[in-house]
């Protein structure tokens, strides 16, 4: 899980220093696939407590966890943001996934350098990944039985 690298270069940042670094990073977003894309987005992929207009797909291939989401460029601290979820998350077991603390934000080191609106919105993404990741395997244990 590459989380944690993200993380300690993170942490090795003063606050003003970590903004810069998340406006950096929105350009890691990948572009989400070409079948995603072509459709228009459905609204239960939407993170409401975004203002900005947040899409996220979280899927689970063979144990492992594959996230795509959308975000505008014109927002670019919360497109970093996500960016910084979905590369650091790329690959990573459901468990892992399910082990991320609720309020990331503060273990990230922006809870003195992000308004409550963006705080209130992360911890969407992150509420986000957790609920479909239950959802999968509550999936997986009732296809089992």
């Amino acid at each position: 899980m590459r989380l944690h690298e993200l993380m300690t270069e993170l942490d090795e940042l003063e606050p003003d220093e970590k903004l810069q670094w998340l406006v950096e990073f929105a350009n890691e977003l990948p572009p989400i696939s070409s079948g995603r894309s072509a459709e228009p987005f459905p609204d239960e992929c939407r993170i409401q407590e975004c203002q900005t207009p947040v899409h996220l797909w979280v899927d689970v291939d063979d144990g492992h966890v594959a996230l795509e989401a959308d975000v505008p460029a014109k927002s670019p601290t919360v497109r970093g943001l996500v960016a910084l979820v979905v590369c650091g998350l790329q690959g990573a077991s459901s468990s892992e996934c399910l082990d991320l603390p609720d309020d990331m934000i503060s273990h990230l080191g922006l809870a003195s350098v992000l308004g409550m609106t963006r705080q209130q919105g992360f911890r969407g993404v992150v509420a986000r990944i957790k609920q479909e990741l239950r959802t999968a395997q509550s999936d997986v244990k009732q296809k089992k039985t």
